[in-house]
């Protein structure tokens, strides 16, 4: 199937007939399955939602094709299938490792599942992606990534994942004891078989202050890209790429108790603000984590998203490219040039930087990079005819899409990005040599 053509999903269904061997693990068959976004309908009415992990076992084991399903925040085909899909939305287990400074996590937890468990504790997780409503496994295997000039993408906290393979074992792999094998299976799109916990390195609790500037200059950025970008823990920059700047600027910065940060009326040129904002600043901000630099715990203020406010209805897609921190100004300035055709079905794009890795798969691996992160209104039809003009923009950084958000670049470009490839796809053989976590989407990607 063409990449484009299977974006677009239309929505068809091929059902398959149950087989045997289900009888202990909840199967729901049902049509018109979507992600969050609703912009995608799964192939499939086939959904597994095993309890245990023997439970597990037998469903993948029974399957020849079945991909795992985490919280539907995958804008395109990623987790699709034509076959099966299986939820580990009931494990749910949270076990706290002080002596080992470790958390290990069902595969069914979300960020803002975990977060306050561990923050009782005295505990935080290095970096939280804007929406906690995530699964960690979900954000882990996707290399998604919050925010930081020094901060690694949320798969660099993991330390270990147990998961069932394509002959139903379940095994178990560490930083501790697979070395280099271990970088390249956290980023692993759902390949190396379906994740029953993740184990995610913990640190000392800590508090965090967010202020909110506005109108900031693209020109400041030009002689003071990394000064902006390292002026806080983690520092976003929002634009609808009109008038040469960004229309906010989300500066969290680490405070110690008692502590009270300087909070100038001018940030390179951009204007301190009076109220709460929303990223889209037509939006109301009730939904938004605390800001006008009230001091709070990490949880409450990295995301830029109440964990029990919905954020928003989904009616939304996401894009997103990274590119050399290195290259950052330029690049912006290059996506800058479309802005009359960017903006009329753009709801915001916010900028963002994350430190380089070691993982194979991360869009992240050996450079820093910022991040261009677009919300299109629903306009798919609209928004695919922008994107090849956007990635021709970004052809000469070397763009890494998200692999969970829509894009049209080519497969050749993709792999050509991504050294370790090669290494991973012979990773990937040994635990899973028929193809059976593949779908269409990965094939026509990195198979075909």
């Amino acid at each position: 199937m063409d990449k484009r053509q299977f974006l677009k999903v239309s929505g068809a269904f091929a059902t398959t007939a149950l087989l045997p061997g289900f009888s202990t693990a909840e199967q729901k068959t049902m049509t018109h399955r979507t992600n969050w976004a609703g912009n995608l309908t799964y192939h499939t009415g086939n959904l597994f939602e095993p309890s245990t992990v023997a439970e597990l076992q037998q469903v993948v084991k029974d399957h020849p094709s079945i991909r795992p399903l985490g919280t539907r925040h995958s804008f395109n085909a990623l987790a699709d299938s034509t076959h099966a899909q299986v939820s580990l939305k009931n494990f749910t287990q949270i076990k706290l490792d002080e002596q080992a400074k470790t958390v290990t996590v069902g595969a069914g937890v979300r960020y803002g599942d975990v977060a306050p468990v561990i923050d009782a504790k005295g505990f935080a997780l290095h970096n939280l992606a804007s929406l906690p409503h995530i699964s960690v496994p979900g954000a882990c295997v996707t290399g998604t990534h919050g925010s930081g000039i020094h901060n690694g993408n949320l798969s660099t906290s993991v330390a270990a994942i147990e998961f069932v393979a394509a002959d139903g074992s379940l095994q178990t792999l560490s930083h501790a004891h697979d070395g280099d094998k271990f970088s390249g299976a956290v980023v692993n799109l759902g390949l190396l078989g379906v994740i029953t916990t993740v184990t995610l390195n913990v640190e000392p609790t800590f508090e965090i202050a967010q202020t909110v500037y506005t109108d900031i200059p693209f020109a400041e950025l030009e002689h003071h890209f990394d000064d902006i970008f390292g002026a806080g823990y983690s520092v976003s920059i929002f634009t609808d790429w009109q008038k040469g700047r960004g229309t906010e600027l989300w500066l969290k910065r680490r405070v110690k108790p008692g502590e009270k940060l300087d909070t100038p009326p001018l940030f390179y040129n951009a204007k301190l603000a009076t109220k709460n904002l929303h990223p889209i600043p037509a939006l109301d901000a009730i939904n938004c984590t605390p800001q006008m630099g009230v001091p709070g715990p990490w949880y409450e203020r990295l995301p830029h998203f109440r964990m029990n406010f919905t954020p928003s209805s989904g009616e939304e897609l996401q894009t997103e490219y990274f590119v050399p921190r290195a290259d950052g100004y330029k690049a912006i300035r290059a996506v800058e040039t479309l802005r009359d055709r960017i903006t009329p079905h753009l709801l915001t794009t916010e900028l963002r930087t994350i430190a380089a890795d070691n993982l194979w798969m991360s869009m992240a691996y050996q450079r820093d990079s910022l991040a261009i992160h677009f919300t299109w209104k629903r306009e798919w039809p609209e928004v695919q005819k922008i994107l090849p003009l956007i990635e021709a923009q970004l052809a000469p950084f070397n763009p890494r899409p998200h692999w969970a958000k829509l894009s049209t670049l080519k497969p050749a470009q993709l792999r050509a990005a991504y050294p370790k490839l090669n290494d991973f796809k012979a990773l990937v053989q040994q635990y899973d040599p028929t193809g059976k976590f593949r779908n269409e989407f990965i094939t026509a990607e990195l198979y075909s």
